[in-house]
């Protein structure tokens, strides 16, 4: 250490542990000194053979583990490095796992999210948190990036959820955003600041970099093939109400609807070519019976959506209020368009899972997104802890981006499309069972691809997703309704665990005869509709 002097670590003493599972066999002293040693060599802090390496020792005080403590310093006075030292030590112990018939682990291909340390899961109790920060954060960055279209989009969704914001700007080009970072607002530190976390510190595919890639892979943002008419109008509708509230002049009213990827055609006036007497909205790649681009004025849309009732609203004149609630046909269309691109996909996986597993990755990073819209849009928790659970099974190893392919086109976009469910009113009473069991076929068949090419983190994933859509598909109790909020109080996720509808029991009125009970008397049995 002396001969390193200013180039010597802050930190000088290097630790590492290496544990085997409970049910493996106990290793000898010489196996664990073999394994130690070949750590040291693989991570090149002490190579074989090396007299000027750096000082180590391995220490066992249990049957199951050893400690390797080294210091950071060379006997020539060269600095070692310790650059990537995680995943040499990972690659290495499935190595010896596969030689010695341990349990096999997870490989270190960042498929992995950061997981909470253990200073804020107890922090975030202390606070009166029901979830740790990270946790927290990872879930909203999710749901924002899988129904955003845009990066604009993306951080006013964030605001929306509650989250608090902070874009990096370069320092060549002030005006050119390089990440960001968010947190929530009622964790903070003991200073008092907020508590920051990079997108990066989330998941590997949550950084700014990478979800431009997402957003940009889907060209337009959503295309109008294969939808129903109700759908798209309900989508159209939202778009245009979007644009309309966030604009001032029609010029701008018509770059945030090409912004947002609707195709627009404008009426002009016989007298004055430069002044616009109308509109009509499509979307990309939707089309009529003779097929032609399927017009839709704003006359068809929504009374406030016409072209005078814009203009009055612009000039701050009273207007016809907008109505927000989608229809039961829309919604139902909605739902049942995200099942055609979830069945869709899954016959994609199926084609590509033996002749090019590759071509797949696509469809099942984009099923996340759908996961997390479907959650979002219609509160179930079964569809929450399915969305949690599958998150290691969508993420392709090393951050690497995939190519985008048209079932994970078509699955983003209906992604991006089940968002108006979240923001037009609150959901029908029961979404149909057909979109659960979409989604529990693709997600099983994602996990027969991740099976068969032995990838046992993701195959564990998708296993846990698949429980939790089988709740889905078959718990038919309404988790929502128009009385209720959006998020089920404690009472209504109680009563949808019981079997049968409950009421309390009114006084001086006999109770209903038991029925379908052994031992029962069958003449006493109620003979009305159950």
């Amino acid at each position: 250490m002396k001969l390193l002097g200013d180039r010597n670590y802050d930190r000088p003493v290097w630790h590492s542990s290496l544990r085997a599972a409970p049910e493996d066999p106990i290793l000898t002293d010489a196996q664990w000194a073999r394994i130690a040693g070949q750590m040291m060599d693989r991570v090149g802090l002490a190579p074989k053979g090396d007299p000027n390496a750096v000082r180590w020792i391995a220490v066992r005080h249990a049957v199951d583990h050893i400690h390797v403590v080294a210091t950071l310093a060379r006997a020539d006075g060269i600095r070692p490095t310790t650059r990537n030292n995680g995943y040499l030590i990972r690659d290495l112990c499935r190595a010896i796992e596969d030689e010695l018939g341990l349990r096999r682990t997870a490989p270190g291909d960042l498929t992995a999210a950061r997981r909470p340390t253990r200073g804020e899961v107890e922090k975030a109790q202390r606070v009166g948190l029901t979830e740790d920060p990270r946790t927290a954060l990872r879930r909203r960055v999710q749901d924002a990036a899988a129904t955003a279209r845009t990066e604009a989009e993306f951080f006013e969704r964030l605001r929306e959820a509650g989250v608090l914001v902070h874009r990096r700007f370069s320092q060549d080009h002030p005006d050119q955003v390089t990440g960001y970072a968010v947190a929530l607002p009622n964790y903070r530190t003991a200073a008092g600041p907020s508590v920051w976390y990079g997108g990066g510190k989330l998941a590997a595919d949550l950084t700014l970099p990478r979800l431009r890639i997402r957003w940009s892979s889907t060209d337009p943002p959503v295309s109008g093939r294969g939808l129903d008419e109700p759908t798209v109008r309900a989508y159209l509708r939202t778009t245009v109400r979007q644009a309309a509230g966030t604009s001032r002049t029609a010029a701008d009213f018509l770059t945030h609807l090409e912004a947002a990827g609707v195709t627009v055609k404008t009426g002009r006036s016989v007298q004055d070519p430069n002044e616009i007497t109308g509109y009509a909205v499509a979307l990309p790649d939707h089309h009529d019976a003779q097929g032609h681009p399927a017009w839709y004025p704003g006359s068809e849309l929504a009374e406030d959506l016409t072209w005078t009732s814009l203009c009055r609203s612009w000039n701050g004149l009273p207007s016809p209020t907008p109505v927000t609630e989608l229809s039961a046909d829309e919604r139902r269309a909605i739902y049942s368009d995200a099942a055609r691109a979830a069945a869709f996909a899954s016959a994609e996986i199926r084609r590509h899972t033996v002749t090019d597993p590759h071509a797949a990755r696509d469809a099942c990073w984009a099923t996340a997104d759908l996961l997390h819209a479907a959650a979002d849009a219609t509160g179930d928790r079964h569809l929450r802890g399915a969305a949690d659970a599958y998150d290691r099974a969508a993420r392709p190893p090393h951050g690497r981006i995939p190519h985008p392919t048209p079932s994970g086109n078509r699955l983003r976009g209906a992604a991006r499309i089940m968002a108006i469910a979240r923001t037009s009113g609150d959901p029908g009473l029961q979404p149909p069972a057909a979109l659960a069991s979409a989604l529990l076929t693709l997600i099983d068949t994602i996990g027969d691809l991740h099976h068969l090419h032995r990838h046992e983190p993701q195959s564990d994933a998708v296993k846990g997703a698949s429980t939790h859509l089988s709740k889905a598909a078959h718990d038919r109790t309404p988790w929502l309704s128009h009385d209720h909020p959006r998020r089920p109080t404690p009472a209504t996720v109680a009563r949808a665990d019981v079997p049968h509808s409950w009421a309390p029991p009114t006084l001086g009125v006999p109770s209903p005869p038991t029925t379908n009970v052994p031992g029962t008397d069958r003449s006493r049995r109620s003979r009305g509709p159950k």
